[in-house]
């Protein structure tokens, strides 16, 4: 997609810096010394915490207040954190000492595109472009020029993005500047064109569906949302904008002025940095869109996202906040508000959060696949089942339930002791996605731990290390495969793989060290369970371990049945 073309000093890891200052992370307390603020913020910046650190270098600026570094990263850190007002004031002094500021420009342009000040947006854009053709710069002043009514100059300039990176993104907002002054012919052909080259991005066929069912062909209109939801069944977008078509009522265009161009300009450039892991200016281009435009969910979500994947979970909770009690999108942010609330520990919080969403919304199937999730992963498997099988019946009213539905509700009845219900599953899951290595994996584990369908197991479970080799839990199920079944060589040569993968899991450790004894090396054994020990593993785990440690295993070579299920994974979500 489009590369992020901020000024790169701006943008500076700040763990670099941090690291130039700090041998040992430290805390301080707001206002105890200015080097303290100031040490503070550079380690809040290291660890993307936008909130601390806009604090903490606030206030070490109030004690150094004409310092231009100190002001410039202050700068960043108030706009990442979406304060713009303090933004825009401390954007004012830094250019007032360096006018080719390519963020503080951009940040006074933005301002001014809010204020309707277009003639003067533009000023700030085109002083600030890092070079001629940056795509920043363009879009947004090919924006401030329709807001003065000049399209003809508009779609001039935004077709000088000719880099072929740039075409889908030129004929979007191409497409969205003709539709905002009027032009349906131009922004027929250039929405279609964008979104024939890109069929599978949720904003491309929005927007082109919406133009399209504003000119009267809802049919066709229609017909795009249902070939989206092939790809990415039931997004909340999709099935809002299907159910308002079908009930026979309009559709807004997703950009109705200039000020809304430009804070989709932002909004994709953040989304795209997003991608490609530049989170801090992806953080920067979306509190500026939505700065343009609060209520963007979908901007909101991927903000919040990002904060996710850096670990800022309670920032990430404010975040999803923000989006709309009537948006589609709200259930979605209350959705993964439960879910990072069990990340942090909340796991009474997290159900009640989500018990509360599939009560308000029974039909709702990532409500109840997320549900699910949570009570399976704290043994409620009753519970989980019968949740599972709510959101399979719900998904299969109106298409047909994802693998990973069946996959989760299979790991819950064997786990609660119905194999032959887990079984049926697992095969039905395996049909729906006969490759993914994690029904392989389990499915071909039972059966081994059985003594079922051995020769088709085994394939299973090597089909499953093909294809993710690098899965310690995987190659350990091979290797616990081959040590139930007597082949304790093989066991000890995968198992040793699995550890070298996953060397702190104890319940690999644990099998190594069973797979050592069988072959005779029970000083290493020994050592393998003395460190599956310390690993805490689960309490029923650990008592056979002790007993081990003790006495090692018995001389019958046979090992208990079922003394360990085959890994699964750490899901966020049902598939």
């Amino acid at each position: 997609m489009v590369a992020v073309l901020l000024a790169p000093a701006l943008f500076e890891s700040a763990e670099a810096r941090a690291r130039e200052n700090l041998a040992v992370a430290t805390p301080f307390e707001v206002g105890e010394s200015p080097a303290g603020n100031y040490l503070a913020a550079l380690v809040a910046g290291a660890e993307r915490d936008t909130v601390a650190a806009s604090t903490f270098f606030r206030e070490a600026l109030r004690f150094d207040p004409n310092n231009p570094k100190l002001i410039e990263r202050a700068f960043v850190a108030a706009v990442s954190n979406g304060e713009m007002p303090e933004a825009i004031s401390l954007a004012e002094r830094l250019v007032a000492r360096e006018p080719d500021n390519s963020l503080a420009q951009l940040v006074l342009g933005v301002d001014a595109v809010r204020r309707g000040k277009f003639a003067t947006a533009r000023a700030h854009f085109m002083r600030g472009a890092a070079q001629q053709r940056d795509v920043t710069a363009t879009l947004l002043t090919a924006w401030t020029y329709l807001g003065e009514g000049n399209q003809k100059k508009a779609l001039e300039l935004v077709d000088r993005l000719r880099d072929e990176n740039f075409g889908v993104f030129r004929n979007f907002h191409a497409g969205l500047i003709a539709s905002v002054a009027g032009n349906v012919p131009e922004a027929s052909r250039r929405l279609k064109t964008a979104y024939e080259a890109d069929k599978n991005t949720l904003r491309l066929a929005d927007a082109y569906a919406r133009f399209l069912a504003k000119q009267g062909d809802v049919a066709q209109a229609i017909a795009i949302y249902q070939a989206f939801d092939q790809v990415l069944p039931s997004h909340p977008a999709v099935l809002t904008a299907l159910a308002e078509l079908k009930a026979g009522r309009p559709l807004d265009y997703i950009v109705k002025t200039p000020e809304q161009g430009a804070a989709e300009v932002l909004y994709g450039l953040g989304a795209a940095g997003g991608r490609q892991g530049d989170e801090l200016a992806a953080m920067i281009y979306l509190r500026l869109s939505l700065y343009l435009q609060p209520n963007n969910a979908l901007a909101v979500i991927t903000l919040a996202d990002i904060y996710e994947r850096i670990k800022q979970n309670e920032q990430a909770i404010d975040v999803y906040a923000l989006v709309g009690d009537k948006d589609p999108m709200r259930v979605t942010a209350d959705i993964q508000t439960g879910l990072i609330l069990e990340t942090l520990g909340r796991t009474e919080d997290s159900a009640r959060v989500l018990k509360r969403i599939v009560s308000e919304n029974p039909g709702n199937a990532d409500a109840l696949s997320a549900l699910g999730n949570l009570q399976r992963a704290h043994k409620q498997y009753t519970d989980a089942i019968a949740t599972y099988t709510s959101a399979i019946d719900e998904v299969n009213k109106t298409g047909r339930a994802g693998w990973a539905l069946y996959y989760f509700r299979g790991i819950s009845y064997e786990r609660s002791k119905q194999w032959p219900q887990a079984e049926a599953d697992f095969r039905e899951a395996l049909k729906l996605a006969p490759d993914q290595p994690l029904i392989l994996n389990y499915l071909g584990y039972s059966w081994v731990d059985q003594g079922l369908n051995l020769d088709e197991a085994f394939a299973m479970l090597r089909r499953a290390v093909e294809l993710n080799p690098t899965d310690g839990y995987i190659v350990d199920s091979l290797g616990w495969a081959h040590y139930k079944l007597g082949h304790y060589d093989e066991a000890v040569k995968e198992l040793e793989r699995a550890i070298d993968l996953k060397p702190a899991d104890p319940v690999i450790n644990d099998h190594l060290g069973d797979a050592y004894w069988r072959v005779g090396r029970k000083l290493e054994a020994k050592f393998q369970w003395n460190h599956a020990r310390d690993l805490g593993p689960e309490p029923e785990d650990k008592e056979k371990i002790l007993r081990k440690i003790e006495n090692g295993l018995d001389d019958d070579p046979k090992p208990a049945a079922a003394e360990a299920a085959p890994a699964e994974p750490a899901a966020k979500d049902g598939g």
